[in-house]
C-alpha cells in the first residue's frame, strides 16, 4: 500500500479546466491547514471538476475512475490528521456522502494508507458496505487497492463473485493477480456451468482466472462446450463423454 495523491493529480492535471484546477489547488491548501474543510470541499467536486472517466475506453470509470473520483483522491491526500481521526474523518465522508463521494473515499483510500503510518483494516465496514450495494460503480471502488487488499479470502471471493453478477468487468480488482486461488478459480467454473445451463452468457475474464488453474475443469460434468469457452487454448476435447482430456500447449 502506497501514500501520496500525486499519481492522480498527474493523470487529473490533463482533464482539468484553469479553474477547475485554481480550485482544486486552493481547496488542497485549505485541507491541509484545516482537515475539517474537506467536509465541505468534497460534495462540490463534481460540479466544480467534472464526472467524466478518466480515459475514453473505460466509458463507465469502472477501471480507472472518473474526473470527480481522481480529484477527491488528491483532497484526501492533503489530509494531514493520522490515526483514529483519520479514521473517524474518513468514514465521516462516506457516511454522510452521496454514491459519487463514497466511490471517492473507496478509491483513495490506499493513498493514506502508508507504511509509516498505516490505516489498517480499520474502514473495511466501508467497503463491506459498498459490496453489499447494486451499483456497480461502488462495487468497482470497493475493489481497489485498500479494498482488495484487506478483504479476508472468503470475502474476497464473494466480491469476485459479485463481480460476475452484476457486470463489473474482473480487470477492475486492484489485485486479482495477485490474490486468485484455486478456490476461487472453482467457484467461476460453478457459476460459468449455472450461467451456461440457462443460456446466459458467461463473461470472457472468467476463462483469464481458470487458466491459472486449469486443474478445475477435470470434471466429467462440464459440457465440452463450456470447456472450449473456459480454455480454448489448453484443453481440447478427446471425446463425446468428456471422460479424458488432452493437453495442447499452442
Amino acid at each position: 500500500m502506497t501514500g501520496a495523491g500525486s499519481g492522480a493529480a498527474i493523470t487529473l492535471a490533463h482533464h482539468l479546466t484553469g479553474d477547475a484546477a485554481t480550485w482544486l489547488a486552493a481547496a488542497c491548501i485549505d485541507v491541509q491547514q484545516h482537515p475539517s474543510a474537506i467536509t465541505r470541499y468534497f460534495p462540490a467536486v463534481s460540479r466544480r471538476c467534472g464526472r467524466v472517466p478518466l480515459w475514453a475506453d473505460d466509458v463507465r470509470g469502472l477501471r480507472h475512475g472518473t474526473i470527480d473520483d481522481a480529484a477527491r483522491g488528491v483532497l484526501l491526500g492533503a489530509l494531514t490528521p493520522i490515526g483514529p481521526a483519520l479514521v473517524e474523518l474518513l468514514d465521516d465522508l462516506y457516511q454522510h456522502g452521496d454514491a459519487g463521494e463514497k466511490r471517492g473515499v473507496l478509491r483513495g483510500l490506499h493513498r493514506l494508507d502508508t507504511a509509516e503510518q498505516p490505516i489498517g483494516p480499520a474502514l473495511l465496514p466501508l467497503v463491506d458496505d459498498a459490496l453489499r450495494t447494486n451499483d456497480v460503480r461502488l462495487v468497482a471502488a470497493a475493489l481497489q487497492p485498500y479494498g482488495a487488499h484487506y478483504l479476508g479470502p472468503d470475502a474476497y471471493r464473494q466480491a469476485v463473485v459479485k463481480c460476475v453478477f452484476t457486470g463489473v468487468p474482473l480487470n477492475v480488482i486492484a489485485n486479482l493477480a495477485e490474490r486468485q486461488t484455486i478456490e476461487l478459480a472453482r467457484m467461476l467454473v460453478d457459476l460459468a456451468h449455472e450461467r451456461s445451463a440457462a443460456g446466459r452468457d458467461i463473461p470472457d475474464d472468467i476463462a483469464a482466472v481458470v487458466a491459472a488453474f486449469p486443474e478445475c475443469l477435470h470434471r466429467p460434468d462440464l459440457p465440452g462446450a463450456l470447456l472450449a469457452e473456459l480454455q480454448p487454448h489448453i484443453y481440447i476435447r478427446s471425446n463425446d463423454t468428456c471422460a479424458s482430456w488432452t493437453r495442447t500447449f499452442t
